[in-house]
């Protein structure tokens, strides 16, 4: 996958700083005021030599950024009528350990469509955005593709959990429930961010095989 770098803000209780977040739709990677931090997900970024240096202020939680807010725009690939279009997702991450708060707004043709505030992750939030676009208009990311699922347990985190079958696509087009999911699992092709998109993407059906263990995409459940 080609890494995409995303502009953005990073604030906390000294100040705020801009910062470019980049992604191999895997790992994510950020510096902050000449401190590198990495992470499968965006509530596990930690510092790449293990601390930070002697003086570098910042307040982590169990190894990883926390009690700070960032805020970055990332253009999203959207279908209109079929048709492939390029929207702006604006995210606003408030990073606290117990409570997370996440707000998504996707912009395109002049209009917003915001996800609830306090959302409880990537995929909760584009699922409401998704439901409230205007009909014949299409997330084309991730957590909208057919071959994309959660393993079947209660927790998913906040982002990064979710798994790719572009490698084993005939078989999971098959996959109706969770136990499918399960035997399929060590298939996987990896990981991805739920706002990536590559150009396997296809959309997920609204029913019945290859909705998997969470379901149709706005209607999944994990």
């Amino acid at each position: 996958m080609t890494d995409e770098s995303w502009a953005g803000w990073y604030r906390d209780r000294h100040g705020s700083v801009p910062v470019a977040l980049t992604t191999d739709g895997q790992q994510l990677r950020i510096r902050i005021r000449d401190v590198d931090f990495e992470g499968e997900s965006f509530d596990g970024l930690g510092p790449v030599a293990g601390v930070p240096p002697e003086g570098a202020q910042f307040v982590l939680a169990d190894g990883v950024l926390d009690d700070c807010v960032l805020e970055w725009d990332l253009p999203l690939p959207v279908l209109v009528a079929g048709a492939a279009r390029k929207a702006t997702l604006s995210c606003l991450l408030s990073l606290r350990r117990a409570d997370p708060d996440l707000a998504l707004a996707l912009h395109l043709d002049g209009a917003s469509y915001e996800s609830e505030r306090a959302a409880g992750d990537f995929a909760a939030a584009l699922a409401t955005i998704q439901r409230i676009l205007p009909a014949g208009i299409r997330l084309q990311t991730c957590i909208a593709c057919a071959f994309s699922d959660y393993f079947p347990v209660p927790v998913r985190g906040l982002s990064g959990a979710l798994a790719c079958f572009r490698g084993a696509k005939d078989a999971y087009r098959t996959a109706a429930d969770g136990s499918d999911v399960a035997e399929l699992w060590e298939r996987r092709s990896g990981f991805v961010q739920e706002i990536w998109s590559c150009g396997e993407f296809e959309p997920r059906p609204a029913r019945g095989a290859g909705t998997g263990h969470r379901g149709a995409f706005p209607l999944e459940h994990a």
